[in-house]
């Protein structure tokens, strides 16, 4: 059970971001003042619902609601709390439009790779949900042109790859990122790395990207942007020399940093339209006996840790 205890942190001024188990949710205000409005950036894991909506009145009062949420993207770590907000709040919730089929009920996303990454997190990847949600008239498909209505000074920037309708959003005025899953700021295919936020500048989850070579095409336009500070989906805030020293790295080399050796998606990338998926490449032989040894190794690693759970707390 979640406790009580809300701990946020500032990413910049007027940028506040809070970890949801493994994944971060975002809040930005207006630079006019508070007053003004903000918007929820992503909606973060199941069952944060209330530590979200305590964290918007410890910053904004009590009763204080987004005037839109706005999702990078749809994978089940970023609309976790969606439903549960949304009956709390009632707000418009924006996503790109090749995004819309996973958010309206048309369309599964590819299934993950367990096969990449190497990790525990990758390896448990096979379980994560890739069904769509319904989100009926509560969604809307934001302004191509990267304009947004409800924060007026910032842009979103379509930056695909991770998932076919993926965006990330830019405050030009102070270099302020707000990148998504379009690159990180930890190890996500690690559990040790990806629950304790341990930094390390990294390509977009392995596990859940589907089209490598517009990931790199990304990441290579977000650099140009030369961003100051960078909020990701995943990883703490990372600013100044370093940001600029490893981000020129991770766009420079990004063919043999990020992208995986082999795996389902490497060679041949899912297709996508705006109805949703349109073609997913076929499993090898060698990958089915990968993924078969991965789901034993992973329910096996599950059955232990739950046992120890239970002489520990029961």
């Amino acid at each position: 059970m979640l406790n009580n205890k809300v701990n946020y942190y500032q990413v910049t001024q007027g940028v506040w971001g809070m970890k949801t188990l493994f994944v971060n949710i975002y809040m930005v205000a207006n630079r006019k003042g508070i007053a003004d409005g903000w918007v929820l950036i992503d909606a973060g894991l199941p069952g944060y619902s209330s530590k979200i909506i305590r964290m918007a009145e410890a910053l904004f009062g009590e009763g204080a609601k987004p005037e839109a949420i706005i999702l990078t993207h749809g994978h089940f770590d970023h609309t976790g709390s969606l439903s549960e907000l949304l009956k709390h709040w009632d707000v418009p919730v924006y996503a790109h439009p090749l995004e819309l089929p996973y958010l309206t009920g048309r369309s599964s996303y590819p299934p993950a790779d367990p096969t990449v990454g190497g990790g525990l997190m990758s390896w448990l990847s096979w379980s994560y949900p890739t069904k769509p949600i319904d989100l009926g008239d509560k969604i809307q498909a934001l302004d191509t042109s990267g304009d947004i209505t409800e924060l007026p000074e910032w842009k979103t920037i379509h930056t695909p790859g991770h998932s076919p309708g993926h965006v990330s959003l830019f405050f030009k005025l102070n270099a302020t990122l707000i990148a998504g899953d379009a690159f990180v700021t930890t190890k996500t295919e690690s559990a040790f790395y990806a629950l304790i936020f341990a930094q390390k500048l990294s390509g977009p989850p392995k596990y859940l990207t589907t089209d490598w070579a517009a990931a790199a095409q990304s990441v290579r336009k977000l650099y140009q942007l030369e961003p100051r500070t960078v909020a990701t989906g995943h990883g703490y805030t990372m600013r100044g020399k370093e940001l600029q020293t490893e981000l020129k790295n991770l766009a420079d080399n990004f063919e043999d940093i990020a992208i995986p050796a082999n795996g389902r998606y490497v060679q041949v990338p899912a297709m996508a339209d705006a109805d949703g998926v349109e073609y997913v490449p076929p499993l090898m032989v060698s990958t089915k006996f990968n993924l078969a040894a991965i789901a034993l190794v992973s329910v096996t690693i599950g059955y232990f840790a739950v046992r120890e759970v239970q002489k520990r707390f029961l």
